[in-house]
């Protein structure tokens, strides 16, 4: 099964399971959860019942979980990222946050701002926590996953490089693109084999397959899961493979005009465009 959270032609907002072109509004059912991270918590997915079909251009796409209690992002987690960033072997994954405000949806543009023109892709896996917990045991981790989605943590390089600290850099506002649905389990099936393929205008700038991760997606929601609760909607974007514009020569930067791709197999593909935030504004 797929999920995506929309904007209804009124303005108000829901959720709903895709079917094709097509997406029966789930959040339309009396009685049901008003939103896809409500549904996840009350462990209604494989329960809910379609609602009123809507056309997928009728709506407008959210992402994925609008408004998720915790992004959490593995830094350096392909060997071949590891590598092109000099990186040294780390026992343990480097996790930084990204704010939930930062996000966007499929379609919707990617902003570069006014103080930067060094903004960089980082096409990765997201997954999307179903049953929440504290120290979670590794051999249990993947019954706590509700789902997967493709996710663009676009980074601001100069700004994440002012200090040790990524923060800056990752939490500029449009730069967080997280879609276009979450795809179950079940749906996605084994995904060790599939690749991460990000494109920049049409040409293939990353692409490696999941398997090659570092640390593997149990053993991140293992470690993270020992310092911090995860709850139902939490979002782990799992790291980006090698190949980011910042380590070419010469670099490669996103720009005004740019169109973006993040494609995951079964999981889907995410697209947006590059804009700058003044003409945004």
């Amino acid at each position: 099964m797929a999920f995506v959270s929309f904007r209804r032609a009124d303005g108000t907002t829901g959720y709903g399971r895709l079917h094709g072109d097509r997406i029966a509004d789930c959040s339309a059912v009396p009685g049901a959860p008003a939103t896809l991270k409500g549904a996840i918590t009350a462990g209604a997915l494989d329960m809910i019942e379609d609602g009123p079909v809507l056309a997928a251009c009728d709506v407008l796409l959210l992402p994925v979980i609008p408004d998720p209690g915790k992004i959490l992002c593995v830094g350096h987690n392909y060997e071949s990222h590891r590598q092109e960033t000099g990186r040294a072997k780390v026992d343990h994954p480097s996790i930084f946050l990204r704010f939930a405000d930062t996000l966007i949806a499929d379609r919707q543009p990617i902003l570069r701002p006014r103080v930067s023109t060094n903004l960089d892709f980082e096409g990765e896996l997201a997954v999307v926590i179903g049953r929440g917990g504290r120290a979670i045991a590794e051999d249990e981790a993947m019954a706590h996953v509700a789902g997967y989605a493709c996710f663009n943590d676009a980074s601001v390089r100069d700004w994440q490089w002012h200090t040790t600290q990524f923060a800056p850099g990752k939490n500029f506002p449009g730069t967080g693109a997280f879609g276009p649905k979450l795809v179950t389990p079940a749906e996605a099936g084994d995904l060790s084999d599939v690749h991460v393929v990000t494109r920049l205008n049409d040409v293939v700038v990353q692409d490696q397959p999941i398997r090659d991760m570092i640390f593997p997606i149990a053993r991140i929601i293992a470690y993270v899961s020992t310092f911090t609760a995860l709850s139902p909607g939490d979002v782990i974007a799992t790291g980006t493979p090698g190949g980011v514009g910042a380590k070419r020569t010469p670099p490669l930067w996103m720009k005004s005009g740019d169109r973006v791709e993040v494609s995951i197999g079964p999981v889907g593909t995410l697209t947006n465009h590059v804009v700058d935030e003044a003409d945004a504004a």
